[in-house]
């Protein structure tokens, strides 16, 4: 069974940078794509980016395109997400989820099959 760990959250002030990692435990994530979303109280969650299982192929959310860089080292059993430039309105839960290989219809919480608990992210000043 797949088990996901997000770790690196904190507490960061506007204009700087954290980054987010996701470590799988039980089964190896060289055949899972990994996404990433995030949820802001009251607010359903939205996604963020996702990176194929070989890593060749990326993308991202238009709110964090230039700003977030998604990785992986597959030795490592961890994909990374690199945030930077930081906004108080990036502040909420941030989740890794997994899905066999490919990012097809990465933006739907659905398409995914196995969810870490969360990592918190506070913007603020």
């Amino acid at each position: 069974q797949l088990q996901l760990v997000e770790s690196g959250g904190g507490l960061v002030q506007p204009g700087g940078s954290l980054r987010l990692s996701c470590t799988a435990s039980g089964v190896t994530l060289d055949y899972y794509a990994i996404g990433w979303f995030r949820q802001a109280p009251g607010k359903e969650r939205e996604e963020m980016s996702c990176i194929s299982s070989s890593g060749g192929w990326t993308n991202y959310a238009d709110s964090v395109k230039g700003r977030f860089t998604i990785s992986r080292d597959n030795a490592k059993n961890t994909v990374y997400l690199q945030m930077n430039s930081l906004k108080p309105e990036d502040t909420a839960v941030y989740y890794c989820a997994a899905r066999r290989y490919s990012c097809t219809a990465w933006r739907y919480v659905p398409a995914y099959d196995y969810w870490g608990q969360g990592t918190q992210v506070t913007v603020s000043s």
